[in-house]
């Protein structure tokens, strides 16, 4: 591991307090970044993203996707976790918590709100940064491309459903431009530019050479990608920073149950995935996208049904800030049990 990524616990906390500085001091700045979006997705954090993304695109071998069919267990857990498990356990753990033990603290509206923040997270599974927690777990890069594939085509079908069935609500309208474009920069733009490069560095030479070429370009790649990931948490954690700074409580009694379905949902998955024999460069990644949330769309739908201001909106973003974080632990964690698997 590169200097970087041996200490990346570190510098993720100090860009955490660098970002909720920043965001307080220079809000007028902060201000003008978050007004460069389209259809909910600021464009300065998607190339951030792109950046992260594009060098695990590049390792994608094309010619034995195809393989990834004879191993669906994978596939399998990722979806049982995604779209039979986790939306109800964030729904239960919301009421458990906004409507039990918390509800001496939390006006009843609120509190609803909340919880119907929660579980938007809860029906969105991850797109974009599935792709660097199984880089960062050294994951099977076509098996994560098959497994993200066809949660974003589940997501398209089930995700109105599901979100309306848990909130009670059956008016829901899906933000389909915030859905639409975070595919496409988050997935296919990459993956296309990935596909070209491979196929240029492949063209010069033989197998091996090609090889060679491709870990050549992903290696210069890693202390950008490593940049884009801190550059990204600066961004978040300062656009959010006054919401972070005047209501500090609100904000850890949402975390509070995030932080118990994220790692559960992990448990969960990670022992499933050990049950099944998974090798560990499926096991990581599948777990990871089971964990992780899609947190534009959650916000956008959160914003469109309840409005900017409420209390479905923060607890959506209060799920932005304890995301990276906890899911850097979760890859320390994947990592240093990776004999687990062997």
């Amino acid at each position: 591991m590169g200097f970087f990524e041996r200490y990346l616990s570190v510098w993720v906390g100090l860009c955490i307090v660098a970002g909720v500085g920043l965001g307080y001091a220079m809000p007028g700045v902060f201000a003008s970044i978050a007004a460069l979006e389209y259809a909910h997705v600021n464009l300065i954090v998607a190339v951030l993203i792109w950046l992260m993304i594009y060098p695990m695109m590049v390792q994608i071998d094309f010619g034995s996707i195809k393989d990834v069919g004879k191993k669906p267990k994978g596939l399998v857990l990722t979806l049982v976790i995604n779209w039979l498990i986790k939306p109800f356990t964030m729904a239960l753990l919301g009421w458990l918590f906004f409507k039990g033990i918390f509800a001496d603290w939390v006006d009843p509206q609120t509190a609803t709100e909340y919880i119907a923040g929660m579980i938007l997270l809860g029906v969105a599974p991850c797109t974009a940064m599935v792709f660097v927690w199984s880089h960062l777990t050294k994951g099977d890069a076509n098996y994560t491309l098959v497994q993200v594939s066809i949660n974003d085509l589940i997501m398209v079908v089930a995700f109105a459903p599901l979100t309306a069935m848990l909130l009670g609500v059956t008016d829901i309208t899906v933000p389909w431009d915030t859905l639409l474009l975070s595919v496409a920069l988050y997935v296919v733009l990459p993956l296309v530019a990935g596909y070209i490069t491979r196929r240029r560095l492949e063209n010069k030479g033989n197998n091996m050479q090609g090889n060679g070429a491709v870990d050549a370009l992903v290696s210069k790649f890693k202390p950008f990608s490593v940049i884009g990931l801190l550059l990204t948490i600066v961004i978040l954690f300062g656009l959010q920073a006054e919401t972070i700074l005047s209501q500090p409580q609100d904000i850890v009694l949402i975390a509070i149950p995030l932080l118990i379905q994220t790692y559960g949902i992990f448990a969960i998955a990670y022992f499933a995935a050990k049950r099944m024999k998974l090798p560990h460069n499926v096991a990581a990644p599948a777990c990871m996208i089971g964990t992780s949330n899609f947190f534009e769309l959650a916000v956008a739908v959160a914003i469109s049904l309840f409005g900017l201001h409420s209390g479905a909106a923060l607890a959506t973003v209060v799920g932005v800030l304890v995301e990276v974080p906890v899911m850097l632990s979760l890859v320390w964690f994947a990592n240093k049990t990776r004999h687990w698997f062997d």
